[in-house]
């Protein structure tokens, strides 16, 4: 492998991601016959966590990278409720669900402090834009809309 590293590589929940891969691809392997809707279900969100993540790192405007980050932490919580359904129809053992549980708390938390500080960030530009509008006085527009510059 070369020294150059992809912006996804660097962080460590996409680290952990692929780990919840394997756990998600190991339950899978475990069903019986008949239950491919729920295998594949499983196996679309477990891989979308993956995917999401490693997107939206490589976006560049910061909306962009929260809006992947947050699909991904959708996945995750699918992927958990799918760990559920699983439990309940006895398909997996309460071991199972409690190693697969613990590993997507810890990606929610993690994409969550992401989404977090790209939030912050956002805001703290969004109050920085100013612009001379024809219809307007100098003012600011963030995500609450219009201000005048007065009240900005």
């Amino acid at each position: 492998m070369t020294g150059m590293m992809l912006d996804h590589e660097g962080l460590d929940v996409y680290r952990l991601a692929p780990d919840f891969l394997v756990i998600a691809n190991t339950v899978i392997e475990g069903f019986p016959r008949g239950r491919s809707p729920l295998a594949d279900q499983f196996t679309r969100a477990s891989l979308s966590i993956v995917l999401n993540i490693a997107e939206g790192a490589g976006k560049h405007s910061k909306p962009d990278k929260r809006r992947y980050y947050l699909t991904a932490r959708g996945s995750a919580t699918e992927s958990a409720a799918l760990l559920d359904v699983c439990h309940r129809l006895n398909l997996i053992q309460e071991k199972e669900l409690s190693v697969g549980k613990e590993h997507v708390v810890r990606i929610v938390s993690m994409l969550m402090k992401l989404r977090g500080a790209l939030t912050a960030k956002c805001a703290t530009k969004a109050k920085r834009i100013r612009w001379q509008s024809p219809q307007r006085s100098c003012g600011v527009f963030s995500r609450n809309g219009w201000r005048s510059a007065e009240t900005a």
